[in-house]
């Protein structure tokens, strides 16, 4: 077997075929999905969904349905529009909670930017 010396380069392109671009980041735009409060549905139907639909852990979910009760609201997840709209959806279409007999539906939810 043959050793390379250190100084080559296996792929070395050569100068006259590199071709220079500029290259940037590219800023997605952020949206918050924000969870609105109401008083149909209990912090077990709530922690549930958070743990279900966005994989938080308990703590966490205990944490934000604590907020959404004392603040009216409490974002749940931040990120692109397409994701965020779908995660608005999700939680509009969980379903009632079955802990308290006069619910009759899902929570609501808004998206909103972030800023």
């Amino acid at each position: 077997m043959k050793t390379r010396a250190m100084s080559e380069t296996p792929y070395a392109e050569e100068p006259s075929a590199v071709v220079e671009e500029e290259t940037g980041t590219l800023l997605i735009p952020q949206y918050h999905v924000v969870l609105l409060d109401d008083d149909d549905h209990s912090y077990d139907y709530v922690i549930e969904m958070l743990s279900g639909l966005f994989h938080h852990s308990h703590e966490v979910a205990y944490r934000m349905a604590r907020e959404v009760d004392v603040s009216g609201r409490v974002i749940v997840a931040t990120t692109y529009m397409e994701r965020a709209e779908m995660k608005r959806d999700q939680i509009q279409s969980y379903g009632a909670d079955w802990r308290i007999p006069r619910c009759s539906g899902s929570m609501s939810a808004i998206v909103e930017p972030a800023e």
